[in-house]
């Protein structure tokens, strides 16, 4: 055996450690033997035993396994693959919780990263933790030792698929679909040359008498690496039909995409804002966010921090098929949305005619490159709404600053990156005058967020 299998070979024995506190991510945070030990399904002031996954120079990785003296934040986690599946990392902490630990997240990355401490602290925006999910990628594979199909998501720390029958954040209708997929594509020619199922869920045309639309209308991806034989073409066009579901195969690129069942039809979906009375049609590829009841709030909550004025001129970059860009035109006199992708751009304007909204326009622009000589760009915008990617927005801050907008709002899906960002404003003559989060992926670490700068150096 090599030194360097010997040096990484893993203890075996479970060791028992006491959790101090909770990383970012959601794992507890323990020392052993004075070395820094991430703990996944421990929290904070609980005694564990926990297996090793993986060692580093600097830092170990573990695995607990049985809970000795629990937290009172501890909870039976909703999904029966909780603490198998990758898809969740904190289902077993209590949903307040979660929420307290995104919000640190959040103001320590602003305190460290941004230098900013003075500043309101938002209420986070919160929506049912199961069921709310309606975009995914699922796994598949078949394996043939064991003789059987895997349809789900990637297990923790693997690129092994957990072996599920159903889960609980996923929207229901699509929940319910994981099991007879397994036994469906395990019955097919194509079973070895299926990767991917991609899902996005639609909302239906009739809304509640509560005005919230039930998500209902699913439509399912396949990739498939091989052509497919005529046999199974027409079998899934049946489980198409069985189970009122569009399906689309997808033989290349994102652009080979092409709708199988039913074969006539517009290819959208759609989804609804009725506060706004909006109807929003996408294409089941593009862009959508994963939560539609916190999607909602989210975007009543810019529109209140933005304050859009009837005179009102408003620049929305990043802003993808209108999400934020036609809820702002219903209140101001012009909205301008930029987005790198023309397919989204497209999107817009298909979006904007379909409501009956002349006062918006859209561009297609690279956003990570200087686009200040944009035609676009060279006129005055009294406020601006950015929603980039996690990456930020570090290199267009320079040019956003010089427009002077009275108020600036950022979304973000990158905490880190918002606080730095947020300081380079501050620098250009901006203050940060409120941030909160906006929990849209419940028992996941993942922290969205949303920051108000107003302008204080014109």
């Amino acid at each position: 055996m090599s030194s360097t299998r010997r040096r990484n070979k893993l203890p075996t024995e479970a060791v028992e450690l006491q959790v101090q506190r909770l990383s970012h991510d959601g794992r507890g945070v323990a020392s052993i033997n004075g070395k820094i030990a991430f703990v996944d399904g421990a929290l904070t002031g609980e005694t564990a035993t926990a297996r090793y996954v993986a060692r580093h120079k600097q830092y170990d990785e573990l695995r607990a396994e049985t809970i000795l003296v629990p937290a009172a934040e501890r909870v039976e986690p909703p999904c029966a693959y909780a603490s198998v599946c990758g898809g969740c990392a904190m289902q077993h902490l209590h949903p307040d919780a979660q929420i307290q630990l995104k919000e640190r997240v959040l103001h320590e990355q602003m305190q460290h990263i941004g230098g900013l401490q003075q500043y309101e602290h938002l209420p986070a925006l919160r929506s049912q933790s199961v069921g709310y999910r309606r975009k995914a990628r699922l796994a598949v594979r078949y394996v043939v030792k064991k003789d059987a199909m895997l349809v789900g998501f990637r297990e923790k720390n693997s690129n092994f698929i957990a072996q599920m029958d159903d889960c609980a954040v996923l929207n229901p209708r699509v929940a319910r679909l994981i099991a007879p997929l397994r036994e469906f594509l395990a019955a097919r020619d194509c079973r070895y040359t299926v990767p991917q199922i991609e899902v996005a869920v639609g909302e239906i045309d009739v809304p509640s008498a509560q005005g919230v639309h039930a998500p209902d209308d699913v439509a399912l991806i396949v990739r498939h690496l091989e052509p497919l034989t005529a046999a199974d073409r027409q079998a899934f066009s049946d489980l198409g039909r069985e189970h009122g579901i569009t399906l689309y195969l997808q033989p290349g690129g994102s652009d080979s995409v092409q709708r199988l069942w039913p074969a006539e039809g517009e290819d959208r979906l759609h989804y609804y804002l009725p506060q706004f009375g909006l109807r929003m049609a996408f294409h089941p590829t593009d862009f959508t966010q994963v939560n539609g009841e916190l999607n909602r709030e989210m975007i009543a909550r810019a529109l209140e921090m933005l304050d859009p004025q009837k005179e009102d001129t408003v620049l929305d970059l990043f802003c993808g098929l209108g999400n934020f860009t036609l809820p702002l035109a219903m209140r101001c006199r012009h909205v301008v949305g930029v987005e790198g992708s023309d397919e989204m751009v497209r999107r817009g304007f298909e979006n904007a005619r379909a409501n009956g909204l002349d006062n918006v326009e859209f561009h297609a622009a690279n956003l990570c490159v200087d686009f200040g000589s944009a035609t676009w760009a060279v006129h005055r915008y009294d406020k601006i709404l950015l929603d980039p990617p996690r990456s930020g927005a570090l290199e267009i801050i320079p040019i956003i600053a010089a427009m002077r907008a009275r108020k600036i709002l950022y979304i973000s899906c990158n905490p880190a990156t918002l606080a730095r960002d947020a300081g380079e404003l501050v620098k250009h003559g901006y203050r940060l005058t409120r941030a909160g989060v906006l929990d849209m992926f419940p028992h996941t670490s993942h922290v969205e967020s949303i920051a108000e700068f107003v302008l204080v150096k014109p």
